[in-house]
């Protein structure tokens, strides 16, 4: 059963970064300030950030090749090294990632 905050505003398909057999499987929201878009992520617990944002943004930020411009964001804190584990950066299932740009854009 999908966890109510992960239902929300999100693109329909799931990205699945674990295989379907595995054990321990978390489902959170990946959602992407720059075009106000969300996707659920199926990972581990001992999936690394890093993979997460790659794979969030490929689906989300297709056209941004510089993984490096953007942050990743929980509970509005940066989480700074993106090869920690999510379990290690406190990621818990249903929890909501935000990307966003590294740098602020002026608003017109």
């Amino acid at each position: 059963m999908t966890a109510f905050p992960n239902t929300l505003r999100v693109r329909p398909e799931v990205l699945r970064l674990v295989p379907t057999d595995a054990l321990s499987v978390m489902t959170m929201r990946v959602q992407a300030a720059e075009v106000w878009d969300a996707v659920r992520v199926e990972a581990a617990p001992t999936t690394r950030v890093r993979e997460v944002k790659q794979a969030a943004m490929a689906a989300l930020l297709p056209d941004m090749d510089d993984v490096e411009a953007f942050v990743v964001k929980l509970h509005g804190i940066e989480i700074r090294d993106e090869s920690v584990t999510l379990e290690a950066a406190g990621v818990q299932d249903a929890s909501t990632l935000f990307l966003m740009g590294r740098r602020r854009r002026a608003v017109r």
